[in-house]
């Protein structure tokens, strides 16, 4: 059998085509790019500079930006006295050194969070005060350690304001993508996000649509109920899933990331795949403006299956991970959703070897190409300068 054509053929194909028919460099023409709107696709720098130094931290963020980031991503949660902190989750255990810290021990508890239990410290129980005296570390034992403890937990307030600073300082409109994080966990609590955060926008003169803002999240009850009390941005639904069956590429799912929260508490037993479906994409567009889904809904991977019917480690380092698959053909999701008018802007894009598909081999830029050219709107990336990098090299083999 012969094998099926990889992302980097079909999308290549499809790139040849779309430079036969809107015009070639040099042919006296400029190529539409498959985007949306037509423009180069957004490079949104995830939790800042996190391939670089400690997530969701000034310093983080102000590299991003210096970097070229056109817009910084952000998770919001909430401390105990109701001030929006950037962490991505609550459980402050994962990045802080809230654990080295004696003066926090008796914290320490084992709950529920989004169905998931969790042993940690959690944001709700510290003041601001208190997570202020908290030093930021990173959370991947890949990346550089040396700033651990070295940059403090930020308030939203605070990369509010360094985005405008930065904006003024660098001549380039720099925009922020806030996310309502574990909304309805915070709000059991009497410690909702919604409110705050679009009296923030408010305040910063950035609830309107044509503001710098896009607003996420992975609960469409927070997007709606944030539209119904006001929010003028754009919003984005977010689509999430556990993991990849590297027997057949196929999705897999489980707490927290099977669905969101909202759902499991009502009684809906729905994962996120309903959400990219037609009529998914359809019932998001009535109160979103686009989608962040995982990428895998859009390039799948598939591993190498052994005799004992287990995946093979190909690459022998001792794991099975991305680098010992190969990459799927794409699904439409992207068309799709540009037929539904959203925009598709996937996540996370990272550089490390062991999140690649062989068939990058090892190169990262080789994986944006491949999104890129299937029209995607923006990507979310630890790593801002590869992504930008690898959108250079393709807007100008575009004609652009």
């Amino acid at each position: 059998m012969m094998p099926s054509k990889t992302p980097f053929a079909v999308a290549s194909l499809a790139a040849a085509l779309c430079l036969a028919g809107c015009g070639a460099p040099g042919g006296g023409a400029t190529a539409r790019l498959p985007t949306l709107d037509g423009q180069p696709p957004l490079v949104v720098a995830h939790r800042g500079a996190s391939g670089y130094l400690p997530e969701e931290t000034l310093e983080a963020y102000a590299r991003a930006i210096d970097l070229g980031a056109d817009y910084i991503e952000m998770d919001l949660v909430s401390t105990r006295d109701g001030v929006l902190i950037t962490r991505h989750d609550p459980n402050l255990a994962i990045s802080t050194d809230v654990a080295s810290r004696p003066e926090f021990a008796a914290r320490k508890k084992t709950i529920q969070v989004d169905g998931e239990t969790q042993t940690g410290w959690f944001s709700n129980d510290f003041t601001l005060a208190e997570i202020q005296r908290l030093g930021a570390i990173s959370t991947d034992a890949e990346r550089p350690q040396q700033f651990n403890g070295q940059y403090k937990v930020p308030t939203f307030q605070q990369v509010i304001d360094l985005a405008k600073a930065k904006s003024r300082e660098t001549g380039r409109t720099i925009g922020i993508y806030p996310e309502t994080k574990n909304p309805t966990y915070f709000r059991d609590l009497g410690l909702p996000l919604e409110d705050k955060l679009i009296a923030m926008l408010e305040a910063a003169g950035w609830n309107s649509r044509g503001a710098p803002v896009f607003v996420q999240s992975f609960e469409p009850g927070s997007l709606k109920y944030m539209k119904g009390k006001g929010l003028k941005t754009k919003t984005v639904q977010l689509i999430d899933g556990d993991g990849i069956d590297l027997k057949t590429g196929a999705m897999t799912y489980a707490v927290p990331v099977d669905r969101p929260y909202e759902w499991t508490k009502s009684g809906d037993r729905r994962n996120f795949d309903v959400m990219v479906t037609p009529a998914g994409l359809a019932e998001i567009k009535t109160y979103a403006d686009g989608i962040g889904p995982w990428k895998r809904y859009i390039v799948s991977t598939k591993g190498t299956i052994g005799a004992d019917g287990k995946p093979v480690d190909v690459n022998r380092d001792g794991k099975i991970n991305d680098a010992d698959a190969v990459s799927t053909a794409p699904t439409t999701l992207v068309a799709d959703a540009h037929k539904a008018g959203l925009f598709v802007h996937p996540f996370t894009f990272r550089n490390e070897s062991r999140r690649l598909a062989s068939d990058y081999k090892g190169d990262p830029a080789n994986e944006y190409l491949v999104f890129y050219r299937l029209g995607v709107d923006g990507v979310f990336t630890d790593f801002t300068d590869t992504a930008l990098a690898a959108r250079g090299a393709w807007v100008k083999d575009m004609g652009r």
